[in-house]
């Protein structure tokens, strides 16, 4: 990567999911990137190393809302506090990276942007800082933003995928396509098809952009939002900050960044990403990527004292806290026990979590929320 391009690169850590689908370990109050789900670190933790192998520390911002600021002051490892921005409600992704683009602009008008989410897992770091360092020279020209879309492995439906199709040029080896359009999470036929064309690609949300660029388009495709993005940037470094971030979010409405931008502009360019990337979206993608026996089953204890025996069991996953766990005669089921709940689940159904939350919330069982 060019020096020029290299010291106005910034990275942002978008850090506001709440991990429903891994309910009753992921939590509102400890949401899945700060929990060991996989492996002995949090994907909190893992995402910030990545980022420390894109720019300095001092290049990286976190964007997350005020119940998780805390919990990313104890793991920022160096990022300066400043650099820590806590929404005060949640709004999506749209308003989220336009008024982060917007603060980092104020500081440095060249800059260009990758932005990572907090929850990703990437098996080849080395493809993947390359496909990243490539994407930040295209969108470093001004011309284009980029997204990094994932080829896909086998015929996703719980994914939105981007048609891609006329090489624009080439970045590191890699080719740059023009994005033709977006579609939302489709049936298995229809993914099929998807996946046999070769021109579709899961979207990760994989952004790099040049804040000019980005803030210049919020204004033509999004306009309604873009005023709410310059009054916050106007208050940036002023006593008045924090209470315009309040206000301007609570007066915005709330969008994706994919509908308010990605699905108008013109501008999007698409790399090709190879580099073994998992959304730990659910709790049979966590099966999949944990150390299993030779029955298919994993077992993560999370404290001592747990344990479990398993007979005629295969294809599950147990995550257990203080106690033992028995199975017998049960395949492709999902067990996850904490002190106060306990689910289990279907594999083929684990996406479904999500509905239990949300009767949670409508019943008013606040406590294991």
């Amino acid at each position: 990567m060019q020096n020029e391009v290299r010291k106005h690169l910034y990275v942002v850590i978008l850090c506001g999911g709440g991990g429903t689908r891994l309910w009753p370990l992921s939590r509102e109050k400890s949401p899945k990137q700060f929990i060991d789900l996989v492996g002995t670190e949090t994907l909190f933790t893992k995402t910030l190393k990545r980022a420390r192998k894109l720019v300095p520390i001092n290049h990286i911002y976190v964007m997350t809302n005020k119940a998780y600021a805390r919990d990313v002051n104890k793991r920022a490892n160096g990022i300066p506090r400043s650099h820590i921005i806590a929404e005060p409600e949640k709004k999506n992704t749209a308003l989220a990276m336009g008024a982060i683009a917007g603060i980092i602009h104020t500081k440095d008008p060249a800059a260009v942007i990758v932005n990572l989410a907090s929850d990703h897992l990437i098996g080849d770091e080395a493809a993947f800082v390359k496909a990243m360092h490539a994407a930040s020279s295209v969108a470093a020209k001004g011309e284009r933003f980029v997204t990094v879309g994932i080829t896909p492995t086998f015929p996703h439906t719980g994914l939105g995928y981007i048609q891609a199709d006329g090489l624009l040029g080439k970045e590191a080896g890699l080719p740059v396509l023009a994005a033709l359009g977006f579609r939302e999470k489709p049936d298995e036929a229809t993914a099929k098809k998807f996946l046999a064309s070769g021109e579709y690609y899961w979207n990760a949300n994989l952004y790099t952009w040049s804040t000019r660029l980005i803030l210049g388009e919020f204004a033509a495709l999004a306009p309604d939002l873009y005023t709410h993005i310059q009054k916050i940037m106007k208050a940036v470094g002023t006593p008045d900050f924090r209470k315009t971030l309040v206000r301007e979010y609570h007066a915005a409405k709330e969008e994706q960044i994919d509908t308010a931008i990605s699905e108008k502009t013109k501008k999007l360019a698409v790399i090709p990403g190879n580099f073994g990337w998992t959304d730990i979206g659910s709790w049979n993608v966590v099966h999949d990527e944990v150390e299993k026996d030779l029955d298919g089953n994993a077992m993560i204890t999370r404290e001592k004292g747990a344990d479990w025996i398993g007979i005629a069991t295969k294809n599950s996953l147990i995550s257990t806290g203080k106690k033992l766990i028995v199975t017998i005669g049960v395949e492709n089921m999902m067990i996850v026990d904490t002190p106060d709940a306990l689910l289990i689940t279907h594999k083929d159904r684990a996406q479904e979590v999500k509905k239990v939350v949300e009767s949670l919330k409508t019943t008013g069982k606040h406590k294991v929320l």
